[in-house]
């Protein structure tokens, strides 16, 4: 394993969301088109960790080692939650707990899709038909969480589109394309997720007129980044959004889904190294959650960033090879 540290190494490995159910959330995810590569059992803690992927021949990071990807979400479930009837988590949509936004995924044929899902029995937050924007839709998983489902097709125009009539969809072409966070002041979270964690700004859309901008970041890879824009093939990214005037307001905060109630729980960055990561960190002035030498837990650390939510920062295994758990 390497003694330094390279952010060119590192991967926007996953995104962390409480469930009531797994059983009822592993089935949505599965549906649509994640794999479930590894599943991590603490009994003694009584919670399971469920980590889903995309997997399939043409997935981006297929067969790859578990921290060894982008755009994996995990699933945590504390024992018991499913059978208490009082029990609902926290989807960061509601005031006063906003926080957390989405996951997206990008699909093949987004009316097909869509189609799909519906016929499927799930609900939706937006369907195509809805609003303005008729080129994105937001389903709701089993908990209320929102799920994005864009278009891998750039020219689409969404619901009504001629070239989407008749069309047939295959997941195993999805890809988890990315979380979403609000964030207070843009430019303290972007300094923070290009600069601390090495990540770079894919693209920015400006919606003066609404108020609120939009900021997409990720790890190039040896691809780069699109000199187009267009990023609904990659996986791994964090859209950032800022409401315009937040940063100004010294009492305005959002929620980082660990304090109560509860939902969303962290995203993840892989690193190379993560003892030489981790003194980066500490040398950069980074805020800690839990550094590696607190607690039980001597192989995960957690940055905090500047709104609060909580980075996790793993060991890729594919450096040391051998597994983190």
């Amino acid at each position: 394993m390497a003694t330094t540290t390279d952010t060119k190494n590192y991967k926007f490995n996953h995104s962390m969301l409480r469930v009531k159910d797994p059983k009822e959330s592993v089935k949505f995810y599965e549906f649509l088109g994640l794999s479930l590569i590894k599943k991590l059992s603490f009994p003694e803690a009584k919670f399971d960790l469920y980590f889903l992927a995309y997997d399939g021949p043409s997935a981006a990071s297929h067969g790859h080692g578990t921290f060894d990807r982008e755009g994996v979400i995990e699933l945590t479930h504390n024992y018991g939650t499913e059978s208490d009837d009082s029990y609902s988590v926290n989807n960061g949509n509601k005031e006063p707990h906003r926080g957390f936004g989405h996951v997206c995924i990008s699909v093949d044929h987004i009316q097909a899709a869509c189609d799909r899902i519906e016929n499927a029995g799930y609900k939706f937050q937006k369907k195509l038909t809805d609003g303005r924007m008729r080129h994105i839709a937001f389903a709701l998983d089993p908990d209320g969480y929102w799920v994005e489902i864009i278009s891998q097709d750039k020219n689409t125009k969404g619901a009504g589109d001629p070239k989407e009539l008749g069309a047939v969809t295959d997941p195993a072409t999805y890809r988890m394309n990315h979380t979403m966070i609000r964030v207070k002041d843009a430019a303290k979270s972007l300094k923070f997720y290009q600069e601390v964690l090495g990540m770079s700004l894919f693209r920015t859309s400006e919606q003066a007129a609404a108020g609120f901008n939009l900021y997409f970041l990720g790890y190039p890879a040896p691809e780069g980044v699109p000199a187009d824009g267009f990023t609904a093939f990659k996986e791994g990214l964090l859209e950032l959004t800022w409401n315009y005037g937040t940063e100004k307001d010294e009492n305005f905060s959002y929620h980082n889904g660990n304090d109560q109630p509860q939902g969303f729980g962290h995203i993840c960055v892989s690193v190379d190294n993560i003892d030489a990561a981790c003194a980066r960190f500490e040398g950069m002035n980074a805020n800690w959650k839990k550094r590696l030498t607190d607690g039980r837990m001597k192989n995960v650390a957690f940055l905090l960033d500047p709104d609060g939510y909580w980075v996790e920062v793993v060991q890729n295994e594919r450096f040391t090879e051998k597994d983190n758990f």
